[in-house]
């Protein structure tokens, strides 16, 4: 498989990576764990060498699950992990937090649970604005200088607190949600990040299944699906997206590929230094994400799904209103 490159510091990582919150939390009751051990191994075996993690994923069992899975294949993967939450004494998650002193606990619990030295890519998970932002990229790059962690990354950070950070200490990925069904970034981030020569890492790239068209009016979300709380996802919200399911269809069948395919691979045609991370436990669409990146897109092709995107205005909000003032504009 080809590889693209995050950041200045360059970053080698397959053009897919693959997202485990999901093997953990959020979409349901998780699967038996030697079984998503054997998944995460497998892909590998298929050539994904970018696996993200968090320690708010559990919270800390995503974590544990990734690194007994990639510990006999450490030296062959790139693992990216995230700090920037707080926990009461049960492990529960409390709010925000990016003080220096927490952030250097959340590496070395991060680093014991996933067996391995130096973390990869570490994401400040959201922006505290409790903390000058100055304080924690000058903390990471301590850690950095200690060798406990690789590269410095970014998540749901805005242009301004992005550009603070990076004058600090030179971040090499930006996560954040951007798909046909979010476009948002465009706006301000990517142009922000092609400036400043930063990787790309989008989250939900096939907008939670949506892209997929496995989901459709009459879907009803089970207990511990994420979906059931996000406003996008409420009835007359969905029966209204699903407009842009339809037009992304019609792509997906002249081109006899899957929507999925198709999502992806207009992601990957924007910058070459985007690299989206669909989650899934299941090897079946993991090889169908894979295939997105051999399929060959026109420029008539991405014209006719930027049209298709343009023309749907999404209704609902990402997040209920708790979870979208974490995100830093």
């Amino acid at each position: 498989m080809k590889t693209r490159t995050l950041g200045s510091p360059g970053l080698q990582v397959s053009p897919l990576g693959l997202g485990c919150m999901g093997m953990s939390q959020s979409f349901g009751p998780p699967p038996p764990r030697e079984e998503m051990i054997a998944f995460l191994r497998a892909a590998v075996d298929r050539g994904v060498t970018l696996f993200d993690t968090a320690e708010v994923y559990g919270p800390f069992h995503n974590e544990e699950l990734v690194g007994e899975a990639l510990q006999p294949v450490r030296a062959d993967v790139v693992i990216a992990t995230k700090f920037g939450f707080a926990f009461d004494e049960n492990g529960r998650q409390t709010g925000v937090s990016s003080r220096p002193e927490a952030i250097r606990a959340a590496v070395e619990g991060s680093l014991r649970r996933l067996r391995t030295d130096t973390i990869d890519l570490l994401y400040q998970h959201r922006v505290d604005p409790a903390v000058p932002i100055e304080d924690v990229a000058g903390t990471v790059k301590e850690l950095i200088d200690a060798g406990k962690v690789h590269h410095f990354g970014m998540s749901e950070a805005g242009a301004r607190t992005i550009r603070r950070a990076h004058a600090v200490q030179p971040v090499t990925a930006l996560q954040s949600e951007y798909s046909l069904f979010w476009r948002e970034p465009e706006d301000e981030i990517l142009p922000t990040l092609q400036e400043l020569n930063i990787g790309f890492v989008p989250f939900s790239p096939l907008g939670r299944g949506f892209l997929t068209g496995q989901v459709t009016a009459a879907t009803r979300f089970g207990e511990g699906d994420i979906r059931a709380t996000l406003p996008r996802f409420e009835r007359a919200a969905l029966e209204a997206n699903l407009a842009l399911v339809d037009l992304v269809a019609k792509v997906a069948e002249r081109k006899e590929a899957t929507l999925g395919q198709v999502a992806l691979a207009w992601l990957l045609a924007q910058k070459p230094w985007i690299v989206p991370i669909p989650g899934t436990r299941r090897l079946e669409r993991l090889d169908e994400n894979l295939g997105s990146t051999a399929l060959d897109l026109t420029t008539e092709d991405l014209a006719e799904l930027d049209a298709a995107s343009a023309s749907v205005q999404v209704q609902g909000e990402r997040y209920p209103e708790a979870l979208q003032r974490m995100v830093d504009r």
